[in-house]
C-alpha cells in the first residue's frame, strides 16, 4: 500500500490494487516508450505511442474523436498534438472522408509497429508466458480492469459535483 492512512477504511484492498495500479501504470507507459524506442522510434510519448497503435487498429483510418473516446483521453488537445507529432514524424498522415479529418498510419508507421509487435512478442510476451497466467486469466484480469476503470469514472464524476 502506498498510503496506508487509505486503508483504514472499509476496503484496505481497494488501496493495495490502487497501489498496483500505480506501478503497473508506470511500468507500462516505460515499457510502451523502450519498446518503441528499440523498433526505431526513440522520441514518442506514451500517449503518442498508444494513439500509433489505435490508428492502426483495423486498418482504417480514424477521426480525433474517435481516438478520444477509445483511449478516454478528455483533453482533445493533447490527443491533437500527440497526432501533429506522429505526423511530422512521418508515421501518420491526415486527409479528410466527407468534412471529417481523419488520421491513418503511413508506410513508415507500419514499418515502426511492425518492429515494435516483433520486439513485444520477443520480450514480453514470452515472458509473461512463463508467469502461469493462462490466456483466459489475462483477459478476466483485463475485463477486470475496465469494469473498475468504470467505478473510478463514477467516482470522479461524483466529486466534480461536490
Amino acid at each position: 500500500m502506498s498510503s496506508a492512512h487509505l486503508a483504514v477504511g472499509s476496503s484496505p484492498a481497494l488501496s493495495e490494487l490502487e497501489y498496483g495500479s500505480i506501478l503497473f501504470s508506470h511500468a507500462f507507459n516505460r515499457w510502451i516508450v523502450r519498446c518503441m524506442a528499440a523498433a526505431g522510434v526513440p522520441s514518442l510519448s506514451p500517449i503518442e505511442i498508444l494513439i500509433i497503435h489505435s490508428v492502426r487498429h483495423r486498418e482504417r483510418p480514424k477521426t480525433l474523436s474517435d481516438l478520444c473516446l477509445v483511449l478516454d483521453i478528455e483533453d482533445t488537445h493533447v490527443a491533437n498534438y500527440a497526432v501533429k507529432k506522429l505526423q511530422a514524424a512521418g508515421l501518420v498522415k491526415t486527409g479528410k472522408t466527407g468534412k471529417e479529418k481523419v488520421i491513418q498510419v503511413t508506410d513508415k508507421g507500419l514499418e515502426a509497429l511492425t518492429r515494435y509487435s516483433e520486439i513485444r512478442e520477443r520480450l514480453l510476451v514470452e515472458a509473461t508466458k512463463v508467469s502461469g497466467l493462462s490466456q483466459d486469466d489475462l483477459s478476466g484480469i483485463a475485463s477486470h480492469l475496465r469494469a473498475l476503470s468504470g467505478y473510478y469514472e463514477q467516482a470522479a464524476r461524483s466529486a466534480a459535483t461536490l
